[in-house]
């Protein structure tokens, strides 16, 4: 939603100044289609021949990410701390064992079916699940945990950034397609010197608009998009973390009470719960 306000501010403010100050809208709208075509198709075979399929598919569903809202809110966290909570007490009060067909298939447990938000998430349920099943067998310690943990979450840290990383090349490349087609626009107007002055003078300015196109793209499209899937890939490596921590307490000792507020420390300010309501929120379930 704000990406949408973002732009429709941004055209406002670009192109209101334009007319107010005089400027003839006609000339960039003529230019707009051809300049348009040789920029976008310019910068599109750049972007499928610069990235493996994996990664296009991933911006282009990173794209379409960035227009929703994000999933990872208060509530969603409420939940999660809340299954960690039943999971790690129901494995201190009846033994590791206990949990082990809750790990082996969480579709049917009880457990996972109680907090649907992220129940269903497969990646968060395989997290859980992969670790769990590893305290339960008890052939590894907790720093041997951690730093397998630590391992999974950098792989997945990278793979979720390739698209980020394609976006900005892809914003990076935008001024100098903007330019290619500028410099066209040169040569096709050097090639008609012939003309009169008004003729030539509205061959440069169209040739100027593949310019000022390829900037302003890259800078107020392309890059902030690349920006925004940043932060919402930096939320989902951020649950990685919680669940990381509340497990993590748990093997060091401590409490389920205790290890789901060491996972409720890491989360961000603006979704994090306070101790208060994650109580009762687990009290009420």
């Amino acid at each position: 939603m704000f990406v949408i306000v973002g732009w429709v501010l941004m055209l406002a403010c670009v192109f209101g100044v334009f007319i107010v100050h005089g400027g003839n809208i006609g000339v960039i709208l003529k230019a707009l289609p051809f300049e348009m075509t040789t920029i976008f198709g310019a910068a599109i075979g750049a972007f499928l021949a610069n990235n493996q399929m994996p990664v296009i598919k991933s911006a282009l569903a990173g794209v379409g990410m960035c227009f929703k809202g994000s999933k990872y809110t208060k509530d969603r966290y409420l939940e999660l701390m809340a299954l960690m909570y039943d999971i790690l007490q129901k494995a201190r009060k009846e033994g590791l064992m206990s949990i082990e067909k809750d790990v082996e298939d969480p579709h049917n447990s009880p457990l996972f079916q109680k907090y649907p938000n992220v129940g269903h998430d497969h990646h968060v349920t395989e997290f859980i699940t992969d670790y769990l099943r590893m305290m339960v067998s008890g052939n590894l310690n907790a720093h041997e945990i951690e730093s397998l943990m630590d391992a999974e979450i950098e792989t997945h840290h990278h793979e979720a950034h390739a698209p980020v990383a394609a976006l900005q090349r892809l914003a990076g490349g935008l001024p100098a397609f903007g330019i290619v087609a500028a410099v066209l626009g040169v040569v096709n107007t050097m090639g008609s010197v012939g003309q009169p002055p008004a003729v030539l003078g509205g061959m440069i300015g169209s040739a100027l608009v593949g310019t000022f196109l390829g900037i302003f793209l890259a800078y107020g499209m392309a890059e902030p998009l690349a920006g925004l899937l940043e932060q919402k890939l930096d939320e989902a490596g951020k649950e990685l973390v919680c669940i990381k921590t509340t497990l993590l307490a748990s093997m060091q000792g401590y409490a389920p009470q205790v290890a789901v507020e060491f996972g409720r420390k890491v989360l961000y300010s603006n979704v994090r719960p306070t101790f208060a309501e994650l109580e009762a929120h687990v009290k009420k379930k």
